[in-house]
């Protein structure tokens, strides 16, 4: 496959809906600094891993919404005026 057609794959496919793994990864990144600098003691770290998993769960919630509801509701709208 080209490179092309995997991005395209990710961005319109629907087969795992690949754009809603953006949140989850900067979750994950959050999650681990928050882990390090609660282990170290660093406040600053931890509160800024907090800050960052938390931005991860609200986007991937929000890509969701985004990508997944509004194609489903968009789809069932348009069965409904037939």
């Amino acid at each position: 496959m080209k490179r092309r057609d995997i991005t395209e794959m990710v961005r319109h496919g629907e087969e795992g809906h690949g754009m809603i793994l953006i949140g989850p990864i900067i979750g994950a990144a959050g999650a681990i600094a928050l882990a390090i600098g609660a282990a170290n003691d660093t406040g600053v770290l931890a509160i800024a891993g907090g800050i960052v998993l938390a931005v991860g769960l609200v986007g991937m919630l929000l890509g969701q919404h985004m990508v997944v509801d509004y194609d489903v509701y968009d789809r069932l709208n348009k069965l409904e005026k037939k």
